[in-house]
């Protein structure tokens, strides 16, 4: 799961070699942070955090198949 969010952020910011993604399993839960330059924070959360949500979706729809549960942090 961690790999499609990298994917996905390093095509929307400007900087996509300060893009870090840090996945942390506990059993069934799988809680997944995602870093980016502080410049790019915008991008990935886009107007109204449309991209945020659509990122948490993808996520959730991962982790459906998986059969866990899990969250996806953005920067702070």
């Amino acid at each position: 799961m961690g790999e499609v969010i990298e994917y996905l952020a390093r095509e929307l910011v400007d900087h996509p070699e300060e893009v870090r993604v840090t996945e942390l399993e506990d059993g069934d839960r799988v809680s997944i942070r995602l870093d980016v330059a502080e410049d790019d924070w915008g991008k990935v959360i886009g107007k109204g955090g449309r991209i945020a949500s659509s990122l948490r979706a993808l996520v959730k729809v991962a982790a459906v198949r998986e059969d866990v549960r899990v969250n996806l942090e953005i920067g702070d």
